[in-house]
């Protein structure tokens, strides 16, 4: 019997797991298999666990007893890396609430971290927003290294799958890196999501499509990740050893919808606080995205979650960002946008 309940999610489905290890330079004949278990995947749910990805376990259990340690602070010394005192850079923490999607708070907190640029770096000193040095909390300064270990890490995994992408959609290897993510935009974020009450339409993370290319996350063991596959919501729960890969609109965007990317959502019934590490790798911030050769859009926004037509996007991916963040934090708009 299929179930139409609100927040059930089957277990009948599961996401592949790939390993990606052959991407970072193993043989040609690994590399066309990784590439074609991630066209399968990327045509399917647009979600998959990636394996051989080089982001050891230590690292990312420092990042997870770090962040713990943050999250158990008064609220008085986590807000003196509240994000409105980071301005145009766009990072540091937020309140269980203060994040919304479709208009509606998120039952969940977290910090932004991106890119650590000094302030003699040509972007900041000319004001790009969402660009600058990120918050440190005082109380856990182990963060710092944990935060950035973690992102320098996965920033190399992301280049090894879209170097998978490419060679999927019938590029070479090198095409993204060459006109995309030389220099690639790297936003990361941790969340700490309190356990959810039974209240209908409570949701960590309500419905949604990531911005960018790609999202790489870690998460803990408390599961709550659910992917809308074509058959129905189904549970993405954490797997030992791997991270959570999924498409985003800008591959949505230049594949002309080939790839699409695929609504998510979270609701921690776990009774424990969830953490989850995403981070979202992207193309350059002036970047003009246009569909790839050959790739053909039609108006899908009928079948969207948000009703949008990514397809009819025109502009860098600074302007396409810039556009969505404000919705996310209304309040703090007026120092980016």
């Amino acid at each position: 019997m299929h179930c139409e309940c609100k927040g059930f999610a089957s277990m009948a489905r599961t996401l592949p797991v790939i390993d990606v290890a052959p991407l970072f330079g193993g043989q040609r004949d690994a590399r066309t298999r990784a590439a074609k278990a991630i066209e399968a995947a990327c045509r399917d749910t647009g979600f998959f666990y990636v394996a051989g990805h080089g982001v050891s376990e230590a690292t990312v259990a420092r990042l997870d007893a770090a962040s713990r340690r943050f999250f158990a602070l008064p609220n008085e010394e986590k807000t003196t890396i509240a994000m409105a005192r980071a301005g145009r850079a766009w990072r540091g923490f937020f309140p269980v609430g203060g994040e919304l999607t479709s208009g509606k708070p998120d039952l969940k907190e977290g910090i932004y971290f991106g890119t650590e640029l000094a302030a003699n770096d040509p972007r900041v000193k000319a004001g790009v927003p969402m660009h600058g040095a990120n918050l440190w909390p005082r109380r856990v300064p182990e963060l710092r290294t944990a935060v950035l270990d973690f992102m320098d890490h996965t920033t190399r995994a992301g280049h090894a799958v879209m170097r998978g992408i490419a060679l999927s959609l019938g590029l070479d290897e090198g095409y993204f890196a060459r006109t995309y993510t030389g220099d690639p935009t790297i936003l990361f974020r941790v969340f700490h999501y309190p356990p959810a009450r039974a209240i209908d339409g409570e949701w960590g993370v309500g419905e949604h499509t990531d911005y960018g290319l790609l999202t790489l996350l870690a998460q803990d063991t408390c599961g709550g990740l659910q992917v809308k596959s074509r058959d129905g919501w189904i549970e993405a729960p954490p797997v030992p050893g791997t991270l959570v890969c999924n498409i985003g609109d800008m591959l949505d965007r230049l594949t002309g919808g080939f790839y699409r990317s695929t609504p998510h959502r979270v609701r921690n019934v776990s009774g424990r606080g969830r953490l989850s590490f995403p981070l979202f790798f992207d193309p350059a911030w002036d970047a003009v995205i246009e569909p790839l050769p050959d790739a053909r859009a039609a108006d899908d926004s009928r079948e969207r979650w948000d009703r949008a037509n990514v397809h009819a996007f025109t502009g860098t991916y600074g302007d396409y960002l810039l556009g969505k963040v404000g919705k996310v934090f209304p309040d703090l708009k007026r120092d980016v946008l």
